[in-house]
């Protein structure tokens, strides 16, 4: 499962390679200006499973990690 910001940034990725090219100033500033974006919604999904779970035995960044960190 993706999260809905690195949904975006495949579709992105696909339809304008050009801005995740390292090799090149507007890539660079591309990347980043907006990876900040990725740790922000992992806080939050993070941060909103801890809130609202009753499982004691599972912590938010265990779940997020279970779920969405092989998808990156």
């Amino acid at each position: 499962m993706k999260t809905a910001m690195q949904e975006l940034f495949s579709k992105l990725e696909t339809e304008y390679p050009n801005l995740f090219n390292t090799n090149t100033q507007e890539g660079r500033k591309f990347i980043n200006d907006y990876y900040q974006f990725f740790e922000l919604e992992k806080e939050q999904i993070i941060d909103s499973f801890d809130a609202g779970c009753e499982d004691d035995n599972l912590i938010g960044k265990e779940y997020y990690n279970k779920i969405f960190k092989n998808e990156q």
